[in-house]
């Protein structure tokens, strides 16, 4: 059973990652990092001369000098071999950290295997209910080229698409983000503080939502494990914890090697 792994371009693995992103069904956090140039190597993986998967490894960005293994599949039919495909591509690529997502029936598998030191980094969400929240004097509109200053002041995202009202005052603003595999859209956003603790930013997600679904995308979020406020206003608009954002560091191949059968 002869494997090999090499560097390769991403359109060499691009009918892989099809498979993958289907197998995934919901948001990949880290599927953008393919597209940035300068930020990921990707690896071939092969066994009996065939392609059966391929790796991904961040390099740019926040990971410039702390590379990270962030993706990694390999086809059905050679998943009985799936620890030793691992074990190979790990080698080859010489990376010591995972940062990947608990519903990642792939690489998650291999974080909780093989490394140490795991911490939860976000909590993944995913829509389930529609809600009908309407706080009263609250209203829901796109941004306008006038409000950007006044987004400014607030201290508010002035590239926001969107815009929530209270009483005709500009209060908060979000938007959502497509950089993610599609049809998956990514719900942000912020309200103002003197603005806060009425219901305007279960609104505002709740608005959100309505404006990815009516684009024809799937509504999907995530906030910081600690970000209590954020998980309250997220789950009352109607969206349900699908996963975490995980990480750890791998074990040395040498100490993984020694352990008994």
């Amino acid at each position: 059973m002869p494997i090999l792994v090499s560097i390769c371009d991403l359109e060499k693995i691009s009918s892989l990652r099809e498979e993958y992103r289907e197998a995934m069904q919901c948001q990949i956090l880290h599927d953008a990092i393919h597209a940035r140039a300068g930020w990921s190597v990707e690896y071939l993986i092969e066994m009996d001369g065939a392609a059966v998967g391929y790796g991904s490894v961040a390099i740019g960005g926040p990971w410039k000098t702390d590379h990270i293994i962030y993706e990694f599949y390999v086809q059905r039919e050679s998943r009985r071999h799936i620890f030793d495909l691992f074990a190979a591509f790990r080698e080859v690529c010489n990376v010591r950290k995972i940062e990947t997502q608990t519903n990642d029936p792939f690489l998650s598998v291999m974080l909780h295997t093989f490394s140490q030191n795991l911490h939860s980094e976000s909590i993944l969400f995913e829509d389930q209910f529609e809600t009908q929240l309407q706080p009263a004097g609250a209203s829901f509109r796109p941004r306008e080229a006038a409000d950007v200053e006044h987004l400014k002041t607030l201290q508010l995202d002035d590239g926001a698409s969107w815009i929530v009202t209270l009483d005709g005052t500009l209060a908060g603003a979000g938007g959502v983000l497509y950089h993610y595999n599609r049809p998956y859209g990514d719900i942000y956003m912020k309200i103002a503080e003197p603005f806060r603790r009425r219901g305007l930013g279960a609104y505002l997600v709740q608005e959100l939502k309505r404006a990815c679904r009516t684009a024809g995308s799937v509504p999907a979020a995530r906030c910081n494990t600690q970000n209590l406020a954020s998980r309250k206003t997220l789950q009352k608009a109607g969206f349900v914890p699908c996963g975490n954002g995980i990480a750890g560091d791998l074990r040395d191949l040498a100490i993984e090697a020694a352990v008994p059968s």
